[in-house]
Formats: C-alpha cells, structure tokens, sequence
C-alpha cells in the first residue's frame, strides 16, 4: 500500500486550500469529510436556481491582493457589496452605522450633527462609570455609540446572539463600534469584495481539482483514526478536544440553526441580509440569497426566491459549532488544548475549530498560502 503524503480531515476552505498547493507540489492528498459534501461550511445547495448558503451566510472579503487574486484565478467573483439592514419593531436602520443610520435615528442630516449627538450620550455614559473602566459589554457599548444606538441596534439583538444580558457579557467582545460620519453602507472597508459567480462549490471543487476525497466518512469512527497507517502526515481541521477525546474537558461553542424555505415571489426582503434586533422576533436575521448573486431587473428573471432565517443557541453534542465563547474560562481550557497540540508529531492543526478561533475566509486562505512559500 502506497501511503498519501497527506491525509486531511475536513473539505472546508482550510482543508482544500492545503490540498490545492500540497498537490500542486506534487504530493499525495486525500480529504475525508463526514458529511456527505464537500466545503464545509461555505457548501451551496441549488434550490430553485438560487445557490443557498447552507451553513450561514459567506461573503468574501479582502485587502489582501494576493489572495483576491488567487481565488479569482479559480473563479470568477462578483461585485456583491454587503449592506445589511436592521429592522427594529418595524423600523428600518442601515448598517454599519452611518449617516444614513444617524438620519434615520434622529432626523440629522449633517455630520456635525450626528458627531454631537453620539458625543452627547457619549458623555453621559462616561459619567455614569465616575471614572473606572467598562465592566461588561453594556457599558463598554454605551461609551462607544451612547444609548440609543445601543438600545435599538445592539442591546436586543446581542443578547439574542449570545443568550445572555449585555451586562453579563464581558466588555472586549465589543472592542470598537465603527462610526462613519458618511452616507456609506458598504459593511466592509476592505478593497475587494463578492462571491464565486456559480457560488461556493465552484471555488472548493477547483481548490480539489486532482486531489482524492471521501465523503461519509468521520475520521474517528473509520479506519482513518489509525492515521499513520494511511499517511505521513495528517492535516486536522476539526474540533481540537474532540481530538484528544476531551481529556482536559469540552469547549463552548455558540451554534446557529437555520429554518429555509421557499417563497413564491421574487423579492421577499429587497436585501441579502435583514437583522432583527429585537427580542420581539426569535431570529436574529434573514439571508435572502438570491441578492448575493442576482442583481437589478435578473431578480425577477427567477419567479421564487429562498430565505433563511437564523437562530442562534447555545451548543450541544452533536450539533455544529459556530463561534468560538471566547471568555476566561475557555481561553485558558483552549490553549492548554493548543500547547498538547504542538507534541502531537505529524499532526497539523487548522483552521477554526482547530484552533478555536473565528476566522474569516480570506485570512484562512492566506494563512495556507503562507505554508506554501
């Protein structure tokens, strides 16, 4: 038997893209998945001529020329330009806040205007502390946007995403609310922005041109747990105490669900992307994901159009693990997992459950290119 160079457990983008250049280097891959497709989270369906983000929505952005330049030497991307839209108990606010959020929340249509209000509430929130520092995310929101900001865009809406209170949560999730004293809804400040025309499962069967994969396969219950037998190496993009059988204990995850359906009309939001954020409505936000990739007069080319809307919960066994809960006690429990991790010989750990952290997908895309020099 001829053993791979590689065995790569997982097809999402960090175990594809290894893939890519393992193999045009020349070496032997093979990528296990356990679902029963390819590309991991960013896997599309077809459904009624719309490519559905299965797993929650995926919009590519980047700075970074190299790897626009990379992914679009695979696929072509579009010019999709995220611009959310928060709803509020019916009442509609542009996102990232902006000057047309300021108009929209207090009637002002100058930059100075908006400056002075948000530094009115500003200073109201400051004073309120009397001098130490934000404790949790309440107060650290307040400080940074003032409380109307706060409580029509934030406070609900949060709260939601983490089952918890504001005032539970700890101040460094929110770090920085980005301002923009212009009428700009572009959520992003990156240069390049879109989504692979054909969708995602163009760019990840590219990525795996020439590379052998199974599908249906878990890599602990299969003959490939024995790895060494199979492969010099192994490329691990799992969950890393599952790895270790949760030796040190399990990690939190915050998990999302999604109930998708099909509507008949062509135009069901007017957006790709509409947050609730109010805890009126159980989800947190609806993806219609025929505006990723059709524009203009094309929307109404498709008759029906497919929405997803999201729910956001706490993560148990057998679920699927989204976002990392990066406090105390699993920061601590995460890197003593990391710090075994580095014995582990012919092991490569990637990705963001191997790592538990939140990647975006270009930085995961670079972060391989980077091991490819």
């Amino acid at each position: 038997m001829i053993k791979q160079d590689y065995l790569i457990v997982g097809s999402g983008l960090f175990g594809a893209t290894f893939a890519h250049f393992a193999t045009k280097r020349g070496k032997r891959c093979l990528v296990i998945d356990k679902r029963p497709q390819l590309g991991g989270n960013v896997y599309c369906e077809q459904v009624e001529g719309i490519h559905v983000h299965k797993y929650g929505a995926h919009i590519f952005h980047t700075n970074n020329k190299e790897v626009w330049d990379f992914v679009n030497s695979l696929v072509e991307f579009n010019h999709y330009t995220n611009s959310p839209i928060a709803n509020y108990k019916g009442r509609f606010y542009n996102l990232p806040f902006n000057m047309n959020t300021f108009y929209q929340m207090w009637g002002v249509t100058t930059p100075a205007e908006a400056q002075k209000k948000i530094e009115e509430q500003k200073a109201e929130a400051l004073a309120a502390l009397k001098g130490r520092e934000a404790q949790n995310l309440e107060e650290q929101a307040l400080v940074l946007v003032g409380k109307d900001i706060f409580n029509t865009l934030i406070k609900e809406y949060t709260e939601k995403q983490w089952g918890r209170k504001c005032n539970e949560l700890p101040a460094f999730i929110i770090k920085r609310l980005p301002v923009r004293l212009v009428f700009n809804n572009n959520y992003f400040n990156d240069r390049y922005q879109g989504i692979p025309i054909g969708g995602y499962n163009v760019l990840i069967n590219r990525l795996l041109e020439g590379t052998e994969c199974k599908t249906n396969t878990d890599f602990f219950t299969s003959k490939f747990k024995n790895w060494r037998k199979y492969a010099h190496q192994l490329v691990y993009t799992g969950a890393i105490d599952e790895y270790f059988g949760y030796s040190l204990g399990r990690l939190d995850w915050r998990t999302v669900t999604f109930k998708t359906r099909i509507e008949n009309t062509p135009n069901y939001l007017g957006n790709a992307v509409v947050n609730y954020t109010s805890h009126d409505v159980p989800y947190t936000r609806i993806i219609e994901h025929k505006h990723f990739e059709m524009f203009g007069p094309t929307i109404y080319n498709c008759p029906k159009t497919v929405i997803s809307e999201e729910y956001s919960s706490e993560y148990y066994p057998g679920m699927e693990p989204y976002y990392p809960i990066n406090d105390e006690r699993n920061n601590a429990l995460a890197e003593l997992y990391r710090q075994i991790a580095t014995k582990e010989e012919g092991v490569l750990f990637g990705g963001r459950l191997a790592e538990y952290k939140y990647y975006d997908m270009a930085p995961i895309i670079k972060q391989v290119m980077d091991m490819f020099p």
